[in-house]
Order: C-alpha cells, then sequence, then structure tokens
C-alpha cells in the first residue's frame, strides 16, 4: 500500500506546512509540495518533500517540474502555471504521457479537485492557505494498494479534519 501527502500553495506558511508534515511524514512514502510555497528550496518546513516552483515562488532552486514513482504510481508534478491548468488539463496531460506518468500533481488554481481523465489521475489538494472555493484551505492524502485497483484521494483542512464530500475512488489498473 503506497500513501503520499500532497499540498500546494501554502504562501509562506511556515508553521502549518510544518504541523502537517509532522502529523503525517510517519505513514507516507513521498510528501509533495506542488509549489507556491514562498519559502527557500532548502526550509526545514520542506525538508522531505518533493516541490516545485510555483509562479510566486522566487527561490529558483526549485525545479519548474518533477516525474518520480512510488511503487507502481507514476507521478508528474508541477504548479501549474506554464501548462494553463485553470482552462484546461490537455498540456499536463500530455507532458504526463511523455513520461510515462499516471498521477498528475499541480496547484495553481486554489481550488481543491481530483479527476480521472483515461488512464491519468490528476490531483489539486487545493490551496493550504488562500482557497478559492467554499471548501476551507486543503491538503490530500493519496493511498493506492500495490494492484492500483484501489485508489483512493482525500482532503483535509490544516487542522487535519477530513472533507469527506471531496473524497474519490477509483482505479488505475487498465495503465
Amino acid at each position: 500500500m503506497a500513501k503520499v501527502l500532497i499540498i500546494s500553495d501554502s504562501h509562506g506558511w511556515s508553521q502549518e506546512v510544518s504541523e502537517i508534515k509532522a502529523r503525517h511524514q510517519n505513514e507516507v512514502d513521498a510528501m509533495i509540495h506542488c509549489g507556491d510555497s514562498e519559502l527557500e528550496y532548502d526550509s526545514e518546513p520542506l525538508e522531505g518533500f518533493e516541490k516545485v516552483q510555483g509562479n510566486m515562488d522566487r527561490d529558483f532552486r526549485f525545479p519548474e517540474e518533477l516525474d518520480f514513482s512510488v511503487g507502481k504510481l507514476h507521478f508528474f508534478v508541477t504548479h501549474g502555471h506554464l501548462f494553463q491548468i485553470k482552462s484546461t488539463l490537455m498540456p499536463a496531460s500530455y507532458r504526463a504521457e511523455e513520461l510515462g506518468a499516471n498521477i498528475i500533481c499541480v496547484g495553481h488554481a486554489h481550488v481543491a479537485a481530483v479527476e480521472k481523465v483515461n488512464d491519468q489521475l490528476f490531483i489539486n489538494p487545493g490551496s493550504l492557505r488562500q482557497p478559492r472555493s467554499s471548501y476551507p484551505g486543503s491538503y490530500a492524502l493519496l493511498t493506492a494498494d500495490d494492484q492500483l485497483e484501489d485508489v483512493s484521494v482525500h482532503f483535509y483542512t490544516k487542522e487535519g479534519q477530513e472533507i469527506s464530500s471531496l473524497a474519490y475512488q477509483t482505479s488505475l489498473t487498465n495503465f
């Protein structure tokens, strides 16, 4: 069973990121920050995170995109501003396909969402600090069994309370 913590758009919050990391770091296989942390690349709150540069990040040591695997989950991570994710998922989908990724993690839109398109699962954990929806600031936890038959995404407030109406479950066995 793989479990991954996904955060984005924390916009300068360091204590909150540290608290979420402390809450989950011993139960997850990877931690992802999808950009706009507005922290230094090597800051303590971001230690241990796979992290990318957002449009508000000024530390240019952040890469624009990442791809890596956790078991059979192959991640493509980007903030999203370079892929027009506010209007379409297609450019990010094409890039993920080039890399062979089945999980695409983005931020930028500040709206918590998950959507399966063909054999790709798009996850935006929402904005921790500045949500642009009726939901509070949020982050996500992705879990998947070893065969990718049971893949789920759950969203949480910064205090760790589940936002159950956003929960999503699917299968990625065709990938």
